[in-house]
């Protein structure tokens, strides 16, 4: 069973404080990612690759076509999903590594990497120990495990963010410019832990504006531009 498959998305932003002024971003778009592979969403900043992740994860809506995500032995498609199966399936089955964190208050930051093991019932003081050996990877100061991430720098925010998605076991897992904050070291880290999980037979989709990362990690490259209504993202 394919981990993931897009068949034939549209999607329109409708600008509401503009008069309901409708603006299409893509049609026909249909891409398959198997497991091992890493997909990379290609195409000028603009051309809508961050706006198909959030289609990806559920955030955002399409106006038409499907989005199969295998999910407890069976396929369910996103774009038509109930928020209930849409939660379970991001407690499950889909991962997702956004631009940027969302820092929680008060909560330390080894905290907020070891939450997704804990949600998927793994022993707290093991999640614990997992959340500190992948910050540790990552290079992140021990001296800041303990603190909220809110007043970290945004390459130290960012290392938070990729240690929370990098730890659970999700077959798909989705990367928006992973490594766009980091330097030379922890991008290397990352291109490793990427490697990793294509190892381990998980399906990635990312976008990279680093062409080094992208080129190294790599599987397939689809050209979201051959899709694109517009310049919108």
């Amino acid at each position: 069973m394919i981990p993931l498959s897009v068949r034939d998305i549209a999607k329109t932003f409708v600008m509401h404080l503009r008069g309901g002024l409708r603006l299409p971003v893509f049609s026909g778009l249909s891409f398959e990612v198997d497991r091992g592979e890493c997909l990379v969403l290609g195409g000028p900043s603009g051309v809508g690759k961050s706006s198909i992740l959030k289609m990806l994860y559920g955030n955002y809506g399409v106006d038409a076509g499907e989005i199969l995500v295998a999910h407890r032995g069976g396929l369910i498609d996103l774009a038509r999903a109930l928020p209930r199966e849409v939660i379970d399936i991001r407690r499950l089955s889909l991962g997702y590594v956004s631009q940027f964190l969302r820092a929680i208050p008060r909560v330390s930051a080894v905290d907020i990497v070891a939450d997704p093991l804990i949600g998927s019932g793994i022993d707290r003081d093991e999640a614990t120990a997992r959340a500190e050996a992948a910050l540790a990877r990552l290079n992140l100061p021990r001296d800041l495990w303990t603190l909220p991430p809110a007043t970290f720098s945004g390459g130290e925010q960012q290392r938070v963010n990729i240690a929370r998605g990098f730890i659970s076991d999700h077959p798909i897992l989705l990367l928006d410019e992973p490594t766009a904050s980091l330097d030379a070291a922890n991008r290397a880290v990352v291109v490793d832990m990427i490697e990793e999980k294509k190892a381990a037979g998980v399906a990635l989709i990312g976008i990279f504006h680093d062409e080094d990362v992208r080129d190294r990690v790599a599987s397939r490259v689809v050209d979201v531009s051959r899709y694109s209504a517009r310049g919108v993202r």
